[in-house]
């Protein structure tokens, strides 16, 4: 794809395909661009994905540490509840969700496209972040709580660092599944000033035909923002595992 973004648009069209992209050209980058809805687009997806990644690490860990920390009634309920819409599939809520955001004027608002992504991703966010809570030994707390130190000092101090990897391999996840979505980007906003990436790629195939160079780049600097967040935390998520791995 990266390499084809590149190629001038006869050779995309060429009947004899060439690896290198020679004469090098930047025109599909800056026809992509210069798309109409490009600037909008990207910054409702940035300001959603960024939301749906933070709100959804936050919720997910106190919901994890909830569950493997304190004892109250209907904690197995709620875990096989969450299970169970974790196995639902995604299209099959798409009338039921757009009918409760337009019964709270949610519809065509990126808080609803929020919360929905929200809704999406907490299930496995908290069956994942509750996976890594169960391995930390309560010892740990405990000899912190003989020491003087609050719930919140513990929760800081002591399960934040050693969850981390959990933490950060949910954010990938939550940070994928709200960039890449167009499904619900398209019925739930109405608006093309609220539209997401996902919708704006779309833009590029017409009645009138297919501008393949132009969506070729788009999809190239569509996934660049994922590609550059992995690369981003990928260290600390190996460096994390690899160091869980070990015990002395």
């Amino acid at each position: 794809m990266v390499d084809t973004a590149f190629k001038p648009y006869r050779d995309i069209l060429s009947t004899t395909p060439r690896f290198w992209p020679f004469p090098f050209t930047l025109a599909n980058f800056t026809d992509a661009v210069r798309k109409p809805g490009f600037a909008t687009d990207l910054a409702n997806s940035a300001v959603v994905t960024g939301a749906v990644v933070a709100a959804s690490v936050v919720l997910a860990f106190l919901a994890a540490v909830a569950l493997t920390r304190f004892r109250f009634r209907g904690r197995h309920g709620f875990l096989i509840a969450v299970l169970v819409v974790q196995m639902v599939p995604q299209p099959a809520l798409l009338i039921p969700v757009f009918l409760s955001l337009k019964s709270t004027d949610l519809l065509n608002n990126l808080l609803g496209l929020v919360l929905t992504y929200l809704a999406m991703v907490l299930p496995f966010t908290i069956w994942t972040l509750r996976g890594f809570l169960h391995g930390i030994p309560v010892e740990l707390e405990e000899a912190a709580m003989l020491d003087g130190a609050g719930r919140l000092t513990i929760i800081r101090t002591i399960l934040l660092p050693l969850v981390m990897p959990g933490l950060i391999a949910t954010s990938v996840f939550a940070f994928i599944t709200a960039w890449n979505d167009y499904l619900f980007a398209y019925v739930l906003m109405k608006d093309q000033s609220h539209y997401t990436l996902p919708v704006w790629l779309v833009s590029f195939s017409t009645s009138t035909g297919t501008d393949y160079g132009g969506l070729i780049a788009a999809s190239t600097l569509f996934a660049l923002p994922v590609v550059v967040f992995f690369m981003l935390i990928q260290r600390r998520l190996v460096a994390g595992m690899t160091a869980g791995a070990v015990k002395d």
